[in-house]
């Protein structure tokens, strides 16, 4: 099946409304699928031609222009006061869906309250942008979810809070679980991930993963470089940050399930929801001594630290 579609650089302001979206969603599904055998078999030459293939599809850059003028911020706009509404402004957000001299514009920070009266700063990336982000998360998606860690719920389809709290009830119910809990916190996790871990192991186009990086933001007329973290915002930066914190689970359990560790005394449990985790153990000691080190040298290696609080 010939899933890379051309679309006319001509605006055709009803073209919107004769999208077989049944269609769409189908190719980009069977391309998902196979990038998550490709990552599966790690077979990542082959995970890059396919997701070059999605990302340059029709169906692809429907779905994703679809996807990020159906959602809650379709109305707010980015530093160039755009959204797209109406059915020409989409289709030629879909025809604007091109790397070729693509680059993207800062990002306008605003603040949010918080529910503690502090606020919170958020990067509104322009409608074009966010399109864009929105296509490679498509691609992007099934190598996070195929290589994810088991016990990690946050910004993951079809997992939510309820199930985090399930997994903790079930290793915390147990007449066997362990009864001392280390509580992680990430000192500005979003924040603060390196750079260059990301751009040396997320499996996607390199170059625009720089780009999106090193976009900075415009608060108060003023410019600002961003040299650390995701974009808060951006519709792909959760992705980005479980890809960094993905992988320590597997690390706690051969380092405590190898021989030697197997029993009760040294039994380690982990749960992660976005940024924040729990690790039960036997005793004191053991998550002070032996798994917090772990896990600030495995935070140390993507820029991060641990709170000491």
């Amino acid at each position: 099946m010939n899933t890379h579609i051309s679309v006319s650089t001509i605006p055709h302001p009803t073209g919107w409304h004769t999208i077989d979206w049944k269609a769409c969603h189908a190719r980009v599904r069977k391309l998902q699928l196979r990038i998550a055998k490709a990552t599966r078999q790690q077979q990542w030459r082959q995970v890059r031609e396919l997701q070059r293939i999605l990302t340059r599809s029709f169906s692809g850059k429907a779905v994703a222009v679809r996807r990020v003028t159906e959602n809650t911020g379709k109305r707010t706009p980015g530093i160039d006061g755009k959204i797209w509404h109406t059915p020409k402004e989409k289709w030629e957000g879909i025809c604007s869906l091109n790397l070729c001299g693509y680059r993207p514009q800062p990002l306008r920070r605003i603040h949010i309250p918080k529910s503690n009266g502090k606020t919170r700063p958020l990067g509104i990336p322009t409608m074009r942008d966010r399109a864009m982000q929105a296509l490679w998360l498509l691609a992007l998606e099934p190598v996070s979810e195929t290589t994810a860690d088991h016990n990690s719920y946050g910004f993951r389809p079809m997992r939510s809070t309820h199930d985090a709290i399930e997994s903790i009830f079930l290793r915390m119910s147990q007449k066997v679980s362990p009864k001392w809990i280390l509580e992680g916190d990430i000192k500005g996790c979003f924040d603060n991930i390196s750079h260059d871990w990301l751009l040396s192991h997320i499996p996607m186009d390199r170059r625009l993963l720089k780009k999106w990086l090193k976009a900075g933001y415009m608060e108060r007329g003023v410019f600002n470089h961003t040299n650390s973290g995701t974009p808060q915002g951006g519709i792909i930066s959760p992705v980005l940050a479980n890809m960094a914190l993905d992988g320590l689970e597997k690390e706690l359990m051969q380092t405590f399930r190898k021989s030697g560790y197997h029993s009760a005394k040294h039994q380690v449990n982990y749960v992660r929801y976005a940024d924040d985790f729990i690790c039960s153990g036997s005793s004191r000691e053991l998550l002070e001594n032996e798994v917090r080190p772990l896990i600030a040298a495995f935070m140390r290696e993507r820029g991060l630290e641990l709170s000491e609080e």
